[in-house]
């Protein structure tokens, strides 16, 4: 897509999310419910948000493991901070996957295709545990909640799942794949193409550590979750965890998708519109959106500090190592 389409999309999906957000929020009430926020609960949120990076770092330890690369699971976090900094300038989680590719790949020369796999395999898992939990909490929450509008997107994301799966894990497929190839020649895309799939057909023989990484993942997205929960209890939404099981993990499936730059006004939309079919005021929902999207702040900022560190006192840690 050409560049100033993309823009334009981009603005286009910007200013339906923040008219939607002006037609349904009164900004003076949101501000009033912010300035009164609990603290114990935002204290809570703020805990259940960073505690879940370093679990993150060694799910994607075992993921390079399994390819050969050795990383330290210290460096590892280190890495997910700062591709949390940049992916406050950055379209949504994408421009974060791009600098964990980029200063991991400076570690290990020539080998760009597993450490691409490992970044993608890893987002690919976590989708799919997400639209998991999107189901487990839809079928909890029958005849509780009226949400059942949001079946259509998760539908969508699973068609699209299992299609990924199919394309990328079949050897079958594989094989039938080659007559991308003169297309991606003329495109120039080739070399990156090629390494993204290889890189991910490469873990169609690590199953063992692809439940692994899911399982942690199970763990990981129920936390954070919970830490959604806390926000919301904190500007006075009294509901449940049950819809936020849903809530979440929809939330998460949509930041994937690079609609707005780091997903402003997307996310705080998809809160009103969601929390607002659920009996809660505009203004409260809007209020939560914005604690969450805080709390993706509060993870940026070590990565911030580190970058800061590294450039001012020139002492990198992506100098060049043995790629094991």
């Amino acid at each position: 897509m050409k560049r100033p389409v993309r823009v334009a999309l981009t603005l286009v999906v910007l200013a339906a999310a923040v008219g939607y957000i002006v037609y349904k929020v009164d900004l003076r009430k949101t501000l009033d419910i912010l300035r009164s926020a609990s603290v114990p609960w935002l204290i809570a949120s703020a805990v259940l948000t960073l505690v879940t990076v370093p679990p993150m770092a060694w799910r994607w330890q075992q993921l390079l493991r399994v390819r050969g690369l050795r990383e330290s699971v210290a460096w590892l976090t280190r890495t997910y901070f700062v591709s949390y900094a940049w992916g406050q300038i950055l379209p949504t989680s994408v421009g974060g996957d791009a600098s964990r590719i980029f200063e991991t790949s400076r570690r290990h020369p020539g080998r760009i295709t597993p450490i691409t796999g490992s970044v993608l395999v890893e987002r690919a898992v976590g989708g799919a545990v997400t639209l998991l939990l999107a189901g487990v909490g839809f079928l909890l929450a029958i005849g509780r909640y009226p949400i059942g509008a949001y079946l259509w997107p998760e539908g969508i994301f699973v068609v699209l799942t299992i299609a990924a799966g199919i394309v990328f894990f079949s050897r079958s497929v594989r094989r039938r794949l080659a007559f991308l190839l003169p297309f991606a020649r003329r495109l120039r895309v080739e070399t990156p193409a090629r390494a993204v799939y290889d890189g991910v057909h490469g873990y169609r023989d690590h199953p063992g550590t692809l439940v692994l990484v899911a399982a942690v993942t199970v763990l990981l997205q129920l936390t954070r979750v919970v830490g959604i929960y806390a926000s919301g209890r904190a500007v006075g939404i009294h509901l449940s965890l049950l819809p936020y099981i849903v809530l979440g993990p929809l939330l998460f499936l949509v930041m994937l998708v690079p609609f707005t730059v780091n997903g402003i006004g997307v996310r705080e939309a998809f809160f009103v519109s969601f929390l607002g079919n659920l009996g809660v005021d505009p203004d409260a929902a809007f209020a939560c959106g914005f604690l969450f999207f805080v709390m993706t702040v509060l993870l940026a900022l070590p990565g911030v500090a580190v970058i800061l560190w590294e450039n001012i006192f020139d002492r990198r840690t992506s100098v060049p190592t043995p790629s094991g």
